[in-house]
């Protein structure tokens, strides 16, 4: 089992005609995952053709997502759009009642993105970015731009805001024999559709998973209420890391919300600080995460 994806999503890719969306729903086809339809308003009633190692795999392409979800039935959808497009694709795909959506780009506006964060809470559907890395279940099915020769099926859940720090955590894990059941990015702007809080239910439901690896960061207040989902709820050990202790106050670091106030808020001590308080296992550095997770009965 697994969460969000499986072998039995059905995949669209918003954007499949652009250079980013064309090279990687190349490479999401090439792991197995069942991509049914594309859309690029204006080039409806093409096919996006792939050749693969093994086959040639065409992929019909639609103007709307409406007509994509009435004619393929898709129940996912993956948008490889430029940040300033990401709104209207999200309501398209919410519109059309597209149960799952991911959304890449990095810098959504952000009063853009708390329209389209309600208006997916409102339909009761899963959103997950902006500036996500996207989903992947391990030998079942790859929803994003993840280097997937790193993952192997798995024990371990794990989402994170840092798609670096989760390959780096990926690699490594998999070098100790460590699968992994699922892995979300969640994303590193300052309103994600999906929190970590949003995820510890489905991971703690999760038969195939046994433990959970949480790569936060600093900025926001995400980490602190997962902290009070671990303590109340969750029976599966946790192993958390808080990247960017060595960030100076005030200043963006990399990521749109990686920012600690002035007065500490989101800083990685106070963070690290609930966390441990939850009883979950704080990790220093990806390989600390490691570390942990071979003490664990995995």
């Amino acid at each position: 089992m697994s969460i969000i994806i499986d072998r039995n999503t059905r995949l669209l890719v918003q954007g499949i005609t652009g250079r980013e969306g064309n090279f990687h729903t190349r490479t999401m086809l090439e792991y197995g995952t069942n991509v049914v339809a594309g859309v690029t308003p204006g080039k409806g009633g093409q096919d996006a053709v792939f050749d693969l190692p093994e086959k040639q795999v065409s992929v019909p392409v639609f103007n709307t997502v409406r007509e994509a979800a009435d004619k393929t039935a898709c129940n996912a959808a993956v948008l490889f759009v430029p940040a300033k497009f990401t709104p209207a694709g999200v309501y398209e795909a919410a519109d059309s009642g597209i149960p799952v959506i991911m959304t890449i780009s990095e810098h959504t506006p952000v009063h853009e993105m708390m329209k389209c964060y309600y208006a997916a809470r409102q339909k009761g559907l899963r959103l997950f970015g902006p500036n996500s890395f996207g989903i992947i279940s391990p030998g079942k099915c790859k929803a994003g731009f993840m280097a997937h020769k790193y993952y192997t099926p798995g024990p371990v859940g794990i989402m994170s805001r840092s798609a670096t720090n989760c390959y780096e955590t990926v690699m490594m894990m998999t070098a100790e024999g460590i699968g992994q059941s699922t892995c979300i990015g969640v994303g590193g702007d300052m309103i994600p559709g999906s929190t970590f809080a949003d995820l510890l239910p489905d991971f703690e439901a999760d038969p195939e998973t046994r433990a959970v690896v949480l790569i936060g960061e600093i900025g926001g207040s995400e980490e602190e209420i997962a902290a009070e989902y671990i303590k109340a709820r969750m029976t599966k050990p946790v192993v958390a890391l808080i990247a960017g202790k060595n960030a100076p106050r005030g200043k963006n670091m990399g990521h749109a919300g990686a920012i600690v106030a002035a007065d500490g808020t989101g800083s990685a001590e106070n963070k690290e600080k609930a966390l441990r308080a939850a009883g979950a296992h704080i990790a220093e550095s990806t390989t600390h995460i490691v570390e942990i997770l071979k003490t664990l009965s995995l």
